[in-house]
């Protein structure tokens, strides 16, 4: 698909792509973010375990994936902030922000190079689904038309987010997993030592704080039996 040449032609493309039913994997191959005036953008969605998952990001490497997954890991951010209170977070300058505000996520994400955010939740049939949210690496508040098509993208991209929902259960929903390799190790870990899954992956999490290294990583040794995590050294 050759890349748009501007705003515009994307949204175009993503209303075009919703009125021929399509799902968000039609939207693989479109630059979103540079429009914006932001450097990446993610979306999450809220998946059956009732926590949130990593499915769509643009770019789909640098450091997107590894921004969300701090907040997976630590448990607190812009992100989640979103959707657990259904409002807009702004943060022009992360360096400047008060630290009590996410008090594990912001002193992980002066080591990226995310220096402003903008998460906002993703509503359908009066509940919240996920959320979108946008980096910068330098700061500065978003311009009002610049936040203006930050929120008409949201809404452009939803029914992409609705039907991919709606085929996940024939695995045809065009979403990347991010995080598949975590709930296969906790999947993996609550079978061996008898736990509830989502006592699995708090080890996990956990693991990964205290030794300082990504979810992923950390699953990826649970998974090759590198990692052992039992009832005598949970968090070792």
């Amino acid at each position: 698909m050759t890349p748009p040449d501007d705003l515009e032609t994307v949204l175009a493309r993503l209303h075009r792509a919703a009125a021929d039913e399509q799902h968000l994997g039609a939207t693989a191959s479109l630059r979103i973010a540079v429009f914006l005036g932001l450097d990446v953008l993610t979306i999450d969605l809220i998946n059956g375990a009732g926590t949130l998952e990593l499915v769509w990001c643009d770019p789909a490497e640098g450091p997107g994936p590894e921004l969300d997954d701090l907040q997976f890991t630590l448990g607190d951010g812009p992100t989640l902030e979103a959707v657990q209170h259904g409002y807009t977070v702004t943060e022009p300058d992360l360096v400047t922000t008060d630290q009590a505000r996410w008090p594990l996520f912001l002193p992980a994400a002066m080591q990226s190079p995310a220096r402003a955010v903008i998460a906002a939740p993703l509503r359908a049939r009066g509940r919240t689904i996920g959320a979108l949210t946008g980096y910068r690496a330098t700061s500065g508040a978003m311009t009002s038309s610049q936040a203006r098509d930050f929120h008409r993208v949201r809404q452009g991209l939803l029914p992409l987010l609705l039907r991919s929902a709606q085929s996940s259960a024939t695995g045809d929903s065009g979403l990347r997993h991010y995080r598949e390799e975590v709930q296969q190790a906790a999947a993996f870990l609550a079978a061996g030592l008898a736990i509830p899954p989502e006592q699995a992956l708090a080890r996990l999490r956990a693991r990964a704080f205290c030794h300082d290294r990504s979810l992923t990583d950390t699953a990826r040794d649970a998974l090759t039996r590198r990692l052992q995590l039992d009832d005598h050294n949970p968090y070792a």
